[in-house]
C-alpha cells in the first residue's frame, strides 16, 4: 500500500467535513430567505431569528443574529414596519455572506 492510498481516507474525511460546514452555511442562508418571505408572520420570523442566533458569524465574531438585532426586527414587525425589518435582515444576511477578501 502506498502512502497516497493511506492518505485517501483522511482526504475523504476532510472533504466530508467541508461539505458539512457548507451545508450548515446554506441552511443559515435558507433561514434568512424564509424569514424574508414570511415577514407577515412575526411569530415565525421570531423562531427563525432564534435559530439563526445559534449559528456563528466569523466576520462579526458573534452569532449570525444577536439578541439586539432579533429584538429590533421583531419590534419593527410589531409596529407594522416591514421595510425596516426587511432592511435589517438583509444587512445581517449581507454581513454573514460577504466574501472574505480582506475588506
Amino acid at each position: 500500500m502506498t502512502s497516497d492510498e493511506r492518505q485517501a481516507p483522511d482526504d475523504d474525511v476532510r472533504h466530508r467535513r467541508g461539505l458539512t460546514f457548507r451545508r450548515r452555511d446554506d441552511y443559515a442562508v435558507e433561514l434568512f430567505h424564509e424569514a424574508l418571505a414570511k415577514l407577515g408572520d412575526a411569530e415565525r420570523v421570531g423562531r427563525i431569528l432564534l435559530e439563526l442566533g445559534r449559528f456563528y458569524n466569523p466576520y462579526l465574531d458573534a452569532p449570525i443574529v444577536d439578541v439586539a438585532s432579533r429584538r429590533a426586527v421583531l419590534e419593527a414587525l410589531e409596529r407594522g414596519d416591514v421595510e425596516t425589518a426587511r432592511t435589517m435582515l438583509e444587512q445581517r444576511l449581507a454581513s454573514y455572506t460577504r466574501p472574505s477578501d480582506g475588506r
